[in-house]
């Protein structure tokens, strides 16, 4: 079933990112305590430039409060690994995660509340059996927003992800199935 937009939750909008949202989501992702755990440019021209195709603009939602944009979401559709004869029931079944959150929106369980929404999203209106996220292990308010809405760590892979000041981290593995969902 399609999605009819915005999605609303108890407090918060989201939508589809429209190029109008690009300076509000630059004023916390430029932010060096947000970027830390970020990739991407740190040049205002290229990332408006990469944010303005069209298709970084349909994996791309922001979360409104009061009006206000407080952050961003991001769900990219892929197919799962399967053996060359199953390769259409893999076809779009698992949603890659994702988030950023600007600082002055935090201690509210908006950023629960808005991830939680993005599952349910996924699951329901997309119809994907699977939710994965990754993030650095050291990034610990992602992984603990990833318990908190049921997400089980999966994979702890020791050293194999480089941070560009930091050097080689370690990165968890977040999933949740369908039929797990509370």
């Amino acid at each position: 079933m399609p999605a009819t937009w915005p999605l609303t939750t108890e407090r918060l909008a989201l939508r589809p990112v429209e190029p109008d949202d690009f300076d509000a989501i630059w004023s916390y992702r430029s932010r060096p305590d947000v970027r830390r755990w970020l990739g991407g440019s740190l040049d205002r021209d290229e990332v408006r430039q990469r944010f303005l195709e069209p298709e970084d603009r349909r994996t791309l939602l922001v979360v409104l409060h009061d009006g206000d944009v407080v952050g961003d979401l991001m769900l990219i559709v892929q197919d799962a690994w399967s053996q060359r004869e199953a390769v259409e029931q893999a076809r779009a079944s698992v949603g890659l995660l994702g988030w950023a959150m600007h600082p002055d929106a935090g201690g509210r369980g908006l950023a629960t509340e808005a991830v939680r929404e993005l599952v349910r999203h996924a699951f329901d209106d997309v119809g994907v059996r699977r939710v994965v996220a990754e993030c650095f292990a050291d990034n610990e308010p992602s992984w603990r927003l990833m318990e908190r809405i049921g997400m089980r760590r999966e994979a702890h892979h020791v050293l194999d992800s480089m941070h560009r000041d930091l050097g080689w981290q370690d990165e968890y593995v977040y999933a949740l199935l369908a039929e797990e969902r509370r």
